[in-house]
């Protein structure tokens, strides 16, 4: 199986301040990155991955200052500078990096990925998102969010444009003649000529092709047309599924639009977003867990929330329906998988107060709620069950440690060890490129 490392909220949530975290470096120092690269890369993890959002959280209360308080969903960096510097102090591991086709130009994004994938030898992936937080457009000159439709179609319609692009310089078009003094073959560099819904490029990509040709391209759309969109481009797909019977009807429905689209569905895996706590013993890595539960107060866990749904919980009604909570986020062109686990436990019909989704929302905001807590063995043995539950393809994308770099370390020196005891993890990596790591297919 495969495993990544999603450092996106390592340092939000409260998380910067629980033991086991550094003490004396804050984000965003670069000496802490290179730390967990290189104990990653000791355990042979596929790639560190990187969530992004580009606005400070504003929607409970309409105001930044609750989520510029308490850290939530701020600061971030562009990682960019960062993984071209940790590539330099690694060989072998991965990196994720996230743009929104909502509000980026492909062509720029196109350029820099390439330049990325050059300075790493061929080890960048890019995590392809549609945007959904009013904080984020805001900052993009727009007064709303396109709607969620509108928002699918301008991402596949900027992925056509990134992977023509990468196509426009044929991989052989470079000679470099010292001699005639030519540098490259006129007839194998080529305009794309693209006018679509949303972009007009002309092309070609001025840049030399990439040691992978393009990026391992990564999508974490769940919804139906999510998961469509991901059946059309992917590489690897970013699964957020929590529950086990979610997690099958996800992978199921993947592998039909897959086939419908003429893919092999066993090419393409599924990375699972899980929290684990690994510790000597049991009683240890439960207690760990029950950390969490102090970390943010009321107002903190109800600002992620509503940055995550689009919903002001300061300004709810008093009681509701899961249901009606999921019918409001819709209609702000929200995410429609905002609630989905609330869906999940309790139904559409299930009464709530506001002191009740607060409460699910410390949860959400900790991952308490699917953080898996245990000895090696116990998390060994919920990671084969889940992985063979869902078709023996990909692997988990172990997200936002509790605290780092202490959970980083007993990943690697726990639970990976115990992985491969069970012919489960590699014990050193093979091919030179992420495309050859997580053993997904050539760029053609």
């Amino acid at each position: 199986m495969s495993l990544a490392l999603d450092l996106s909220f390592a340092h939000h949530q409260g998380r910067w301040r629980l033991p086991g975290s550094w003490v004396g470096s804050t984000f965003p120092d670069l000496k802490m990155y290179q730390e967990i690269a290189l104990a990653a890369e000791r355990g042979c993890l596929d790639m560190i991955f990187f969530g992004d959002g580009t606005g400070i959280p504003s929607t409970y209360g309409n105001s930044i200052d609750a989520a510029v308080h308490w850290g939530i969903g701020w600061p971030r960096q562009d990682m960019s500078p960062f993984i071209a510097a940790l590539a330099q102090t690694t060989s072998h591991i991965g990196f994720g990096l996230t743009y929104s086709s909502t509000f980026m130009h492909p062509y720029y994004v196109a350029r820099l990925l390439n330049s990325l994938d050059h300075i790493t030898d061929g080890r960048i992936a890019f995590n392809v998102v549609t945007s959904s937080r009013a904080a984020d457009a805001a900052n993009y000159g727009f007064a709303k969010l396109a709607d969620h439709d509108a928002r699918y179609r301008r991402m596949e319609e900027f992925v056509d444009v990134c992977r023509d692009l990468w196509r426009s310089v044929e991989p052989d078009a470079f000679v470099w003649n010292r001699e005639t003094g030519q540098v490259a073959d006129p007839a194998k560099v080529h305009a794309i000529d693209h006018a679509g819904e949303f972009f007009d490029v002309k092309g070609p990509l001025n840049t030399v092709p990439s040691p992978q040709g393009a990026p391992v391209l990564i999508q974490a759309g769940g919804s139906p047309g999510g998961i469509a969109a991901s059946a059309r481009f992917a590489d690897m797909v970013f699964g957020g599924a929590w529950d086990p019977v979610q997690r099958v009807r996800h992978r199921t429905d993947l592998d039909a639009e897959l086939a419908g689209n003429g893919r092999d569905p066993q090419s393409v895996g599924i990375l699972w977003d899980i929290q684990v706590i690994v510790g000597q013993e049991r009683s240890e890595a439960l207690a760990r867990r029950d950390q969490l539960r102090d970390v943010l107060p009321w107002e903190a866990a109800a600002t992620f929330l509503s940055n995550q749904t689009g919903l002001d919980l300061a300004a709810l009604p008093e009681k509701f329906t899961v249901g009606e909570l999921q019918a409001e986020v819709i209609a702000r062109n929200a995410s429609p998988m905002s609630f989905r686990h609330l869906i999940a436990k309790y139904g559409e019909d299930h009464q709530m107060t506001r002191n009740d989704l607060v409460d699910e929302s410390w949860r959400a905001a900790t991952g308490y709620d699917h953080t898996v807590a245990g000895s090696a063995e116990d998390v060994a043995d919920y990671l084969e069950e889940s992985y063979e539950a869902t078709g023996s393809r990909g692997g988990f994308m172990i997200s936002h440690p509790q605290s780092t770099p202490r959970d980083v370390v007993d990943t690697v020196g726990l639970l990976v060890p115990e992985l491969r005891r069970r012919g489960r993890f590699r014990n050193s990596y093979e091919g030179t490129t992420l495309r050859d790591v997580l053993g997904v297919p050539a760029f053609e």
